[in-house]
């Protein structure tokens, strides 16, 4: 008898829930789950903050907007494209979307 694996699609939840106060860490979770989303096989340990993210996850610019349009999914949060350039690296995200993220 020949079994056939069913493909299952389902949103994943979010780590962080809304109206939740978003620290440092959890914004960083965040943005290493939606990675790991776009990228199953992403090797997110060893991560350094300061470097640039597409660089370390080899994303291209349609990953980049896929984790746009997550965030603004997840958190109702728009992201002008001129500050796209905010997003570069961990320490940036995190700089950018912590007073954003507050009480979402």
């Amino acid at each position: 008898m020949i079994r056939f694996q069913r493909s299952v699609s389902f949103d994943a939840k979010p780590l962080i829930k809304r109206n939740h106060i978003m620290t440092r860490n959890n914004i960083k979770d965040v943005i290493l789950e939606i990675i790991q989303d776009i990228d199953e096989d992403a090797e997110v340990k060893g991560l350094k903050s300061d470097q640039p993210l597409r660089d370390q996850f080899d994303l291209d610019s349609m990953d980049f907007l896929d984790i746009v349009m997550e965030l603004r999914k997840r958190y109702k949060l728009q992201i002008p494209e001129v500050d796209y350039p905010e997003l570069a690296t961990m320490d940036s995200c995190i700089n950018y979307l912590e007073p954003r993220l507050q009480n979402v």
